[in-house]
């Protein structure tokens, strides 16, 4: 039986990855660089499009917990994550390039991975051919049509007619140059002094933050495609569209000043914009949660009323993409197969998840399932009490009609089977059930890999 996996990127190279070190050959598809799309700008496996933060490292945090799951389960991903790991305080950021350049060059010396650099159009659905789509949130239109076409095939008495609302709207932020920043006028430090001080720090005054607000919401915005319905991902606002619902709704997000103590006055700012270190040379910097949807012109005059980023030069402008993601809750079981087409998988954020993290982790799982499908067995979803089962369950358990794509947080996983009225010790002892939970699990799994070594 062969495995064919359509999409390299972050759950695509993992889920090939995982495939291989478990002795299964592998077909690994990608239509980048012969075909692009309107966010990536290489044909590299694994681009990262928007942030370049694999969220936080603090322990006994949800995003930790996921990240302490897939090392466990051998995630190659997460290994060159850390591998190019650039300061980011108590997050784990990574250098995109040299992210993407080693993840390419361990997918492309791995013997059992067959790469076609070409586009896939149809699915194969049949009982010879086992298929992970992780084609990501830019899934071409003709793979788009494939998947709604599978999505309406007859289906088991007991499967739920599809939901036929496949994409939303994402965003992502723009990057400066390092040495066009005016770092008198900025300062170095990371939240609540959480970590190293990695972060740079643009602190505004209460007029300059009216001005830039007013400017902000008086910018030109890029016109509307036809694809664009402007249904856009709850977490992640343009910044002129968290603007738009009321003057002080900015310093309550991007730019909390919260934590942010200026050690050169001792206070606190009126607000706060943050840059994050983009690679690993640090001569680039993304505003943190300042995508947009505004002209490029505007985004300039804009941004340069930021403090310190008068002069900045800008290497890549705020954008919008269509994010293509399916309605996992009808369409999935909990092993992340099609309950219409059980040789068919989704994985990624196509599939309902949001976030690097956990793009990898279904991708992870994918690739486990798909291969013990095709060495004759069962796959068998994570116990829920784990981060990667309490995600899975959201995406395949999760509400049909009100249906958003998720992070991984607490409020996803089980509660405790006692009350725990200290949120730290409550989330202490939630990793720790968890983590015992997937080890078992692990030990359980009929499917051991056959290698680790990346």
């Amino acid at each position: 039986m062969r495995v064919r996996i359509i999409g390299a990127g972050l759950a695509g190279s993992e889920a090939a990855w995982q495939c291989a070190r478990r002795g299964i050959a592998v077909e690994l598809f990608e239509m980048r660089p012969a075909r692009t799309t309107p966010a990536h700008q290489t044909g590299a496996f694994a681009e990262l499009v928007c942030s370049n933060s694999l969220k936080s490292e603090s322990e006994n945090t949800a995003p930790w917990l996921l990240k302490e799951e897939m090392r466990r389960a051998g995630s190659l991903l997460l290994e060159i994550a850390r591998d190019t790991a650039v300061p980011a305080g108590h997050a784990l950021a990574v250098d995109r390039a040299e992210f993407s350049r080693k993840v390419t060059e361990a997918i492309s010396r791995e013997p059992l991975i067959t790469i076609r650099r070409e586009e896939v159009t149809r699915v194969a659905a049949d009982q010879l051919t086992i298929v992970i789509i992780a084609t990501g949130p830019l899934t071409s239109d003709a793979l788009s049509q494939e998947i709604v076409r599978l999505s309406l095939d007859p289906s088991p008495a007991e499967a739920p007619a599809p939901h036929h609302n496949l994409y939303f709207h994402d965003s992502i932020s723009p990057i400066v140059e390092a040495d066009s920043i005016d770092m008198s006028k900025v300062y170095l430090a990371a939240r609540y002094d959480k970590g190293s001080a990695d972060y740079i720090n643009c602190p505004m005054s209460k007029d300059e933050y009216d001005r830039f607000y007013d400017a902000l919401l008086a910018a030109q915005s890029v016109e509307q495609k036809d694809w664009e319905n402007l249904n856009y991902f709850e977490s992640c606002l343009p910044i002129e569209e968290i603007a738009r619902r009321g003057r002080d709704t900015l310093r309550f997000g991007p730019m909390k000043p919260v934590g942010l103590k200026d050690p050169r006055t001792g206070k606190i700012p009126y607000a706060a914009v943050q840059l994050r270190q983009e690679n690993l040379r640090a001569d680039s910097y993304n505003l943190v949660g300042f995508q947009n949807h505004l002209k490029f012109g505007e985004q300039a005059r804009v941004l340069s009323l930021i403090p310190g980023l008068e002069s900045a030069r800008f290497l890549r402008y705020g954008q919008i993409h269509r994010n293509t993601y399916i309605n996992s809750p009808t369409l999935l079981n909990q092993t992340l197969q099609m309950k219409a087409h059980p040789h068919v998988l989704f994985a990624g954020q196509i599939c309902g998840v949001e976030g690097y993290v956990e793009s990898i982790a279904t991708g992870l799982m994918a690739g486990m399932n798909a291969a013990a499908l095709a060495s004759g067995g069962e796959p068998a979803p994570p116990p829920r009490a784990t981060a990667f089962g309490s995600l899975i369950h959201y995406i395949t358990q999760a509400e049909c009609k009100t249906f958003q794509p998720a992070n991984i947080t607490f409020d996803l996983l089980p509660a405790l089977d006692r009350k725990v009225r200290d949120r730290k010790e409550r989330h202490r002892l939630q990793c720790e059930l968890a983590l015992r939970e997937f080890e078992n699990w692990l030990q359980r799994s009929a499917l051991q890999p056959t290698s680790a070594e990346p």
